[in-house]
């Protein structure tokens, strides 16, 4: 695998510790603001709509750059909104900070999957996208809890300092590491970009990802209360276990980005399969510490067993014009994000039990199946029909080889 991977992984990891680390510092921005935990959790869904917003709105305006700029300025920019975190004087200058911040989060990894899978062989484009998705789950393993801790013990403004710096390390690494030759400027432009997403297969292939990563937030934006109401844990346990989380992610991504190569929708289908499984036995597992912990693992390994061949179906559907529809991707994501919580609360709220947004989850993950399968079936009839009005083909009789076929075009030997 190029080292030019390493580059876009440095990436993915300062961004998703920055996406995930608020969660942990809400009190902290809370008090030191004056403002309400409730307030300060819309810095969360400032930072989700920037990446809504941000995916398709920048990589459809980049669409004619080199793919080597645009990845390093959308990094500028990631750093810009970090920066700007760090020294907001109040709860609005917060806000706007947090949605500069997510707006280069999606097209980031929409470009990035695009010049990952652009290095390496065709049998090992599942497994680059996996390799720079390495960062964002490894995030939730080392650069959350670290950010965390660094923000109680130096302040919350510290933290996004300490992003920023990583976002320079990632600029020094992708100018370093990624060469020129890898990255000319598309000839599409932005109308062939657009044309994409009028494409059937690309929107279902972008519905399996709303319904597969909404089963998975369903579960995890109540991952504590369940933990400590369900499964009896301290609450100062939850970070431990969070952590196992992030290497179940992490095994996960890695293992589907293997698998996916040799069977791509295999591997989707095993993986939403896995989930609904995982989900559905939720109820039960969190009835003791130790199934819990494994319970928590096996949601992360399930969930981003996914994450890879999703990416890479979207991209293949829209072969032509990759980036935007690669991007589009990464704001279904998000979509999940908030809708998978929003349904997990409906849940919840209902007074269903503590482990009842999993078995939301579980009907989300079932959905997922049902999205993915009928993307199959509309692939297969595509390709029947493709087949039905293919042009006849010369045959070979007895070693003749015959001048034409039915296009009246000479056969070349």
């Amino acid at each position: 695998m190029p080292l030019a991977l390493l580059a876009l992984a440095v990436g993915a990891f300062g961004i998703g510790t920055t996406e995930f680390v608020m969660m942990g510092l809400l009190p902290d921005v809370a008090d030191d603001l004056h403002i309400s935990i409730p307030s300060a959790g819309h810095l969360v869904s400032a930072y989700a709509l920037g990446v809504v917003i941000g995916a398709p709105l920048l990589a459809a305006a980049t669409a004619r750059m080199p793919r080597r700029t645009v990845l390093i300025a959308l990094m500028v920019l990631f750093v810009a909104g970090n920066a700007l975190s760090a020294v907001a004087p109040g709860e609005g200058s917060l806000l706007a900070a947090r949605f500069v911040s997510g707006l280069p989060h999606g097209a980031f990894f929409g470009v990035g999957a695009v010049v990952a899978t652009g290095m390496v062989a065709p049998e090992r484009k599942a497994r680059s996208v996996s390799l720079m998705f390495l960062g964002l789950t490894v995030a939730n393993i080392v650069g959350v809890p670290a950010a965390t801790a660094m923000g109680q013990q130096l302040g919350w403004r510290a933290t996004f300092l300490g992003v920023s710096a990583i976002g320079v390390a990632a600029i020094a690494a992708l100018a370093a590491l990624i060469p020129r030759d890898h990255a000319p400027a598309p000839t599409t432009g932005l109308r062939g970009e657009l044309a994409a997403l009028r494409s059937l297969p690309v929107w279902l292939a972008l519905g399996t990802t709303v319904a597969g990563f909404g089963a998975l937030f369903s579960a995890y934006s109540y991952i504590t209360p369940m933990l400590t109401d369900a499964a009896g844990f301290a609450e100062a346990s939850v970070t431990l276990l969070l952590a196992l989380f992030g290497v179940g992610a992490t095994a996960g991504n890695l293992l589907g980005g293997r698998l996916a190569d040799h069977a791509l929708r295999g591997t989707l289908f095993g993986g939403l399969a896995s989930l609904v499984l995982v989900l559905a036995l939720f109820p039960l597992l969190m009835r003791t510490e130790i199934t819990a912990a494994l319970a928590v693992a096996l949601l992360g390994m399930a969930a981003f067993l996914t994450g890879s061949p999703l990416q890479l179906m979207v991209m293949e559907k829209a072969s032509a014009a990759p980036s935007l529809a690669s991007s589009a991707n990464q704001a279904a994501f998000n979509l999940a994000n908030a809708g998978g919580a929003w349904i997990g609360g409906i849940a919840l709220a209902a007074g269903f039990g503590a482990t009842s947004p999993a078995t939301a989850g579980a009907g989300l993950a079932v959905l997922g199946v049902g999205v993915a399968g009928a993307a199959y079936a509309v692939d297969r009839r595509r390709a029947a029909a493709a087949s039905a009005s293919a042009p006849g083909r010369a045959r070979v009789i007895a070693g003749h080889v015959p001048e034409t076929v039915e296009t009246g075009e000479p056969v070349r030997r």
